[in-house]
């Protein structure tokens, strides 16, 4: 019987961990749409406000839970902070470059990169968590891999966006799986490290007279000040996922974002496409179908195992 609640509370674990990712990774499919939205800000601009509201807004959260506990600060030491100032920095850089290319009418480009992200976890996961990557998995990076080669020969680029926002958001899920502190903690500490340049920043605009904020439509600033909600929401669901789940899981939810982005970008916005271009994608998205099916029937085989070391634990 111990066994079976053992075994019961992982899957339950595993289940609020795949929804929260589920939900994590189709509002950040939405995300250009808000970005579009107050693009008439510069890209700098947006990320330092988006510091600063997300700032404020983890503080309201935290203020409203009335736990000690909730607050990070009693929790530092130098390993912890080391590993938050790294995180920090990550997300400055990819938020950077996201809302960069979606401005500037990139957002294929940047959807690019995060179909390749899944098979960077999986690679991360081999090379710093010590998992197993099985045969399947490396046709898979392999196929993706070439699609990446096609597009940086044919299309004369090398689709710099992608590799950026593919990396970054790498590293950042790697070390906030094994970071110490829960989603809401980590993130406020994040914004923490980040809100005192980012406020200055945004200060020293306004005093040379080129800032956005309170300059523009009241709509404008309205909209530019829900950006802390924007921003918060989906990643406190994605680190609560990648703290109960493992890379690999989190790289097959993950291309539910790319997609969205992508339909986007070519329906919506009618961003060129170009063949080399397509076929590139076309070689991922093999390599994502490839990856997916194999993980499915991975998972498929560890729950019956997992069902039938419950059911022999209960006799």
């Amino acid at each position: 019987m111990p066994g079976h609640i053992v075994e019961t509370d992982w899957v339950v674990c595993m289940k609020a961990g795949v929804l929260a990712g589920f939900l994590a990774f189709f509002l950040w499919g939405l995300f250009p749409i808000y970005w579009k939205a107050v693009q008439k800000f510069t890209a700098l601009e947006i990320v330092g406000h988006r510091i600063v509201w997300s700032f404020l807004f983890l503080a309201i959260l935290l203020l409203l839970f009335n736990r000690e506990k909730s607050w990070p600060g009693r929790h530092w030491n130098r390993k912890i902070l080391f590993t938050y100032l790294t995180t920090a920095a990550l997300l400055a850089v990819n938020w950077f470059t996201f809302i960069w290319a979606v401005t500037h009418n990139y957002l294929v480009d940047a959807s690019l990169g995060y179909f390749i992200n899944p098979l960077v976890n999986v690679l991360f996961g081999v090379l710093f968590l010590k998992e197993r990557m099985r045969g399947w998995q490396w046709v898979a990076i392999t196929l993706a891999a070439f699609g990446v080669l096609y597009i940086t020969v044919n299309y004369g680029q090398f689709p710099w966006i992608a590799m950026i926002l593919a990396t970054t958001f790498g590293f950042y899920g790697l070390l906030r799986k094994t970071g110490a502190l829960e989603s809401l903690q980590g993130l406020f500490l994040e914004m923490s490290i980040l809100f005192i340049p980012a406020s200055i920043f945004l200060l020293l605009l306004e005093q040379q007279g080129i800032a956005h904020f309170g300059h523009l439509p009241f709509n404008q600033n309205v909209l530019l000040s829900f950006a802390g909600i924007v921003t918060a929401l989906p990643l406190l669901l994605f680190a609560y996922a990648a703290k109960r789940i493992n890379l690999s899981t989190i790289g097959f939810l993950q291309y539910i974002a790319p997609t969205g982005q992508f339909l986007l970008g070519v329906w919506l916005y009618q961003e060129a496409l170009s063949h080399a271009r397509l076929i590139g994608f076309i070689f991922i998205w093999i390599a994502l179908a490839i990856y997916s099916a194999e993980s499915l029937l991975d998972f498929g085989t560890r729950s019956s195992r997992i069902d039938k070391a419950s059911m022999k634990s209960n006799f």
